[in-house]
């Protein structure tokens, strides 16, 4: 018992001892370090963010390459904090030196809305006259307001009330019980928030008045399903065991897993940030990414009608990806033998709090890796792959984001997002018609069309920080039908065009030539293809922004414009909707489109770069979304291409294997030298005497 207690513990504990690595979030120490340090010089604020502010890449890189040498970058704290009358202040710590090296009043924005920003909302809107009278219009009567609920959100723009003022816009819904899932009552008003004197300021009202809901509950929850039938009786357990432990290490924050080296950072806006990723390819350490994270996102709704066109939330630049973090809990978000990371940030008042478990770390099994057989003798080799996957789990109001990192063994990464949770909903009367922008998901609920369109920043590394993105085609032969060169007509080929300048460097998905874009390092051609040493981005789910040009979703997340942007390393350009979002115009558009204008002719050719995607799906509800999601997921690849000089993954042990000579000769290959445990679904368990024949 004391020794599994050691190993709980264990697991949440990193082994590091010393400073902490340059890449490392703020620890709480840090966070209350920052926030004294402000307040010796600054007082009455309220603190926004308190975060790790990166380590200038140059700096980094030399001490990456010489850690025992070269200086250790500083820890320096980005600090945002909001004075009264909706004030910005934006400012950089040296933790080490014990001062304030930056602080300036930021004009005309709002920083991003924190969770207990919007807890504040809710008790305001229950007491206010104005919404209590709308309410009763609607059908609830004032004694039931402890039932109405809301889910408050960053206003977006309203052209209205601007960006000095800090607002948000409150979505209400009504509760006929504390269990019923608020979704299926949505009310038909908006009220208006002021979060500096914390009063509603104005409502917003439908022409169309739509009485409350009378529709029964439909509820997800266990008691719920177990009133309405029960659960299914014919599932039998799975169990996912590993009796000897993992095969990945954590130094620190440094994971460790087969050639796969990583530094797994977290903050409260994107979330998980992989850093100084590097391969060990038979002794040589080859880099192959500085940085890669999910750097934004919005989810433009399709609803024409005021205030609706409000509705599109940049839930990481708005809300924070790491704020909204779930604490996982084991054999429920993630299975198997797991390591947690937890996360430190920073609240109102400048105290540190802990969101525990924020990051999940643990292997799973992921089908075959390689298999062939010989049909002439039934010669057989076949490699079970496994994957390491580090995820954290956000809820965005109604929504819950999962996002996977996956390292595989053949040197590919993976970005798998899942979307489940509950549909926005709104109200309808008896008898209209949801469409064409929405969809009746259940009697009198309204889902209206709308997109998750995400943001993948990654700053490669391949072979060194001199890098070319070139788009890659799969284009038929321009020879005609009979010539020499094309006789049968068959030919065709990867037509790659490079991407030399900022401004030329913006292209869009085209499924109809499975394109793909190239991170390659020209300065290093693999010795066998004579090819550029590269990784590949593989991407399918990369719908256009549906919003038309010059509207408002258009000007604010200029980086939905296109799949694909490539920029200048800048050390400050990680946001790429600009580091404000909240209340923004997009007038001018703030981020990617601000950074290529100022410099359209910059050379993204041979250089350091940073290439951005933006990927996801656009969403018509339908009964089946509702009243929960089932998870949808989206995939987004990067594969070695030329990076090696054969299959990386040869080394991993097969679960089976036999050549032709063995069949031949009788004898038995090689089996279970990974896993042993495959048995007959009928029939009596596993094969007497360890083969693994008959299971193959």
């Amino acid at each position: 018992m004391v020794l599994e207690r050691v190993k709980q513990l264990a697991s949440h504990l990193t082994g590091h001892s010393g400073p902490p690595h340059p890449f490392d979030p703020l620890t709480e120490k840090e966070i209350e370090k920052a926030v004294a340090i402000v307040n010796s010089e600054h007082q009455g604020l309220f603190y926004n963010t308190v975060t790790l502010w990166e380590p200038r890449k140059v700096e980094m890189m030399a001490w990456l390459a010489d850690p025992d040498h070269n200086v250790r970058p500083h820890r320096v704290a980005d600090v945002v904090a909001i004075g009264r009358g909706s004030k910005v202040y934006d400012g950089l710590v040296d933790l080490e030196e014990e001062k304030i090296v930056r602080w300036e009043l930021t004009e005309g924005v709002q920083p991003l809305i924190t969770m207990e920003d919007l807890q504040i909302v809710e008790t305001v809107v229950r007491k206010d006259p104005g919404v209590i009278e709308q309410c009763r219009l609607i059908g609830i009567p004032p004694g039931d307001m402890h039932k109405v609920y809301c889910d408050p959100w960053t206003i977006g723009y309203d052209e209205r009330f601007g960006s000095k003022v800090r607002l948000q816009q409150a979505l209400m819904y009504y509760r006929p019980h504390v269990d019923d899932s608020q979704y299926t009552y949505p009310l038909d008003f908006c009220p208006i928030f002021n979060a500096d004197t914390q009063e509603i300021v104005h409502i917003d009202v439908p022409k169309v008045r739509r009485p409350l809901n009378q529709a029964p509950p439909t509820n997800y929850h266990a008691e719920a399903i177990k009133a309405n039938g029960g659960y299914r009786t014919d599932l039998k357990p799975i169990n996912i065991t590993q009796p000897e432990g993992v095969s990945f290490t954590v130094e620190g924050r440094i994971l460790k897993w087969q050639n796969w080296s990583v530094h797994v950072g977290f903050n409260h806006r994107e979330g998980i940030v992989l850093s100084n990723i590097t391969y060990n390819d038979k002794g040589n350490v080859r880099p192959v990414f500085y940085r890669i994270s999910l750097a934004e996102m919005v989810v433009p709704y399709g609803n024409p009608e005021h205030p609706h066109q409000r509705k599109h939330a940049f839930d990481l630049g708005e809300y924070g990806g790491g704020y909204m973090t779930n604490s996982l809990a084991l054999g429920c978000d993630c299975k198997g033998a797991i390591h947690y990371m937890d996360a430190a940030f920073v609240n109102r008042a400048g105290e540190s709090q802990i969101i525990k478990n924020a990051i999940c770390v643990h292997e799973e099994d992921a089908g075959i890796l390689f298999k062939h057989t010989d049909f002439r003798d039934d010669s057989c080799t076949v490699t079970r792959a496994r994957k390491l996957v580090v995820s954290h789990v956000f809820t965005a109001a109604n929504y819950e984001y999962c996002v996977y990192w996956i390292l595989h063994q053949d040197g590919t990464i993976q970005l798998e997002v899942k979307l489940t949770g509950i549909l926005n909903t709104y109200s309808l009367n008896p008898g209209e018609s949801a469409g064409p922008w929405g969809t009746e998901v259940y009697p009198g609920v309204n889902a209206h069309n709308h997109q998750h369109l995400f943001c993948l920043r990654l700053d490669p590394n391949i072979d060194g920080s001199a890098n070319t993105v070139f788009v890659a085609d799969a284009a038929a032969s321009d020879a005609p039908l009979g010539s020499a060169e094309n006789k049968y007509g068959n030919a065709f080929y990867a037509k790659k065009t490079k991407l030399e300048t900022q401004a030329g460097s913006v292209s869009d998905y085209d499924g109809s030539t499975s394109r793909t874009w190239d991170m390659a390092n020209t300065n290093k051609m693999n010795v066998y293809s004579h090819k550029p040493v590269s990784y590949k981005l593989v991407s399918r789910e990369v719908p256009s922004l549906l919003p038309k040009e010059g509207s408002l979703v258009w000007k604010r997340a200029g980086f939905a414009r296109h799949a694909v942007h490539v920029t200048k390393y800048n050390d400050d350009q990680i946001h790429p909707a600009g580091r404000h979002v909240p209340q923004t115009s997009g007038d001018p558009s703030q981020g990617l489109p601000a950074w290529i204008a100022a410099d359209p002719d910059a050379n993204i050719d041979n250089t350091d770069i940073v290439l951005w995607h933006t990927f996801g799906l656009t969403h018509f509800p339908a009964p089946e979304d509702y009243p929960v999601m089932p998870a949808e997921p989206m995939i987004v690849l990067l594969r070695p291409r030329n990076f090696f000089t054969q299959n990386p993954a040869m080394d991993v042990p097969p679960s089976y294997s036999s050549t032709p000579s063995q069949v031949a000769a009788g004898k038995r290959g090689l089996s279970g030298v990974i896993d042993g445990m495959s048995r007959l679904a009928f029939g009596g368990g596993r094969e007497k005497g360890g083969s693994l024949d008959q299971e193959v």
